[in-house]
């Protein structure tokens, strides 16, 4: 695995939000989610990081490669074009 998505980075940049608004709960929180299973189990963090993605593909995101190792040192990945953002995720607004 020499290549990968960084969805911490990938959520920042698309829905543009700072760096302090992408930790597993707040993005959850922010797309109206709640945390499903333990925290901190490895299981059930890849579950929630699957769920942030697939709303982010149902938002238009195009999942990219973004990181990568080169020589043992960790890399960014530009991409030739850029990608058009959503605006920041909003909770749900319920109607009764």
């Amino acid at each position: 695995a020499k290549k990968w998505i960084n969805i911490r980075k990938l959520y920042g940049n698309f829905y543009k939000v700072p760096r302090n608004q992408t930790k597993l709960t707040i993005m959850l929180e922010k797309l109206g989610m709640n945390y499903d299973g333990r925290p901190h189990s490895g299981l059930d963090d890849s579950k929630n990081i699957a769920r942030i993605a697939i709303r982010m593909l149902q938002d238009g995101c195009e999942l990219r490669v973004n990181e990568r190792m080169h020589a043992g040192q960790l890399m960014t990945v530009s991409s030739s074009a850029p990608l058009e953002g959503a605006p920041a995720p909003q909770m749900p607004r319920y109607r009764n």
